[in-house]
């Protein structure tokens, strides 16, 4: 990636705390290649395209973000409508799976001294009796990806909270599904995509035949106990990160 100088670099990759500089978690993670954002820009016309409709994608995610955590916080919200079919089903999955969440700990810096990284938590929560991490993402899949974030997370937080266990996705998304075949079409980013079912022996519509239904909420939460391994993994992105930009890091004096 193109910086214009030192002070455009360290924006866009670190925070500033007690005078010193520390990498972004997010950033240390983005140097770990990404087949499937590779294909999403092999579809398009263009570049440019592809930036516009990251950019709406991510507004849109803000915007179910940002609502999601005040519902966790137990505040009360105006649903853009937008966002709406996700909210409502977030809303009925709280109302079965409880999710007890620590308002000082939404949106929360966190900074591991020893190995010199910072990242902001989305919440500590607890669940089902256990105590840990939640990371909130509006994806159309829980990734292997995030698994890097969050042991990052929970490597930062082992000194604060010797009690902290586990750590959770929680991915709320939105779509329509087509009544005839069963499958599902996704507008995130004003980009449609439809995604066929796998199922076999099913009938799967032309393009021109599918009955869509009215846009309803997906929600799904996935605990992953073990991050041990993936932390080692994101230290070894880390590496690569500071190898990759080693130019700018000195002239910082990192």
């Amino acid at each position: 990636m193109y910086y214009n100088d030192e002070k455009h670099f360290k924006g866009l990759n670190g925070y500033e705390i007690g005078n010193i500089w520390y990498p972004r978690v997010t950033s240390i993670v983005n140097i770990k290649a990404k087949p499937a954002l590779y294909r999403f820009y092999g579809e398009l016309n263009n570049f440019a395209e592809g930036e516009s409709i990251k950019k709406v994608s991510a507004n849109e995610g803000t915007l179910v973000h940002e609502t999601s955590e005040a519902i966790l916080k137990g505040e009360d919200v105006n649903v853009d409508p937008t966002v709406a079919p996700a909210i409502k089903a977030l809303r009925a999955f709280l109302e079965k799976t409880k999710i007890n969440v620590d308002s000082e700990w939404v949106e929360k810096r966190v900074v591991n001294y020893n190995e010199r990284y910072a990242g902001t938590i989305d919440s500590l929560a607890i669940i089902d009796g256990k105590f840990g991490v939640l990371d909130i993402k509006t994806s159309q899949a829980i990734y292997r990806d995030y698994n890097l974030q969050t042991s990052a997370y929970m490597a930062a937080l082992q000194d604060q909270f010797k009690n902290l266990q586990t750590r959770w996705i929680l991915r709320i998304d939105q779509v329509q599904k087509c009544l005839k075949c069963g499958a599902i079409r996704r507008t995130k980013g004003g980009r449609e995509k439809i995604r066929t079912p796998r199922n076999n022996g099913v009938v799967v519509c032309s393009p021109d035949q599918h009955e869509w239904s009215d846009m309803q909420g997906e929600i799904e939460l996935q605990e992953f106990p073990y991050w041990y391994d993936d932390y080692h993994a994101f230290l070894g992105a880390k590496k690569l990160w500071e190898w990759e930009n080693d130019y700018w890091l000195k002239r910082i004096g990192y």
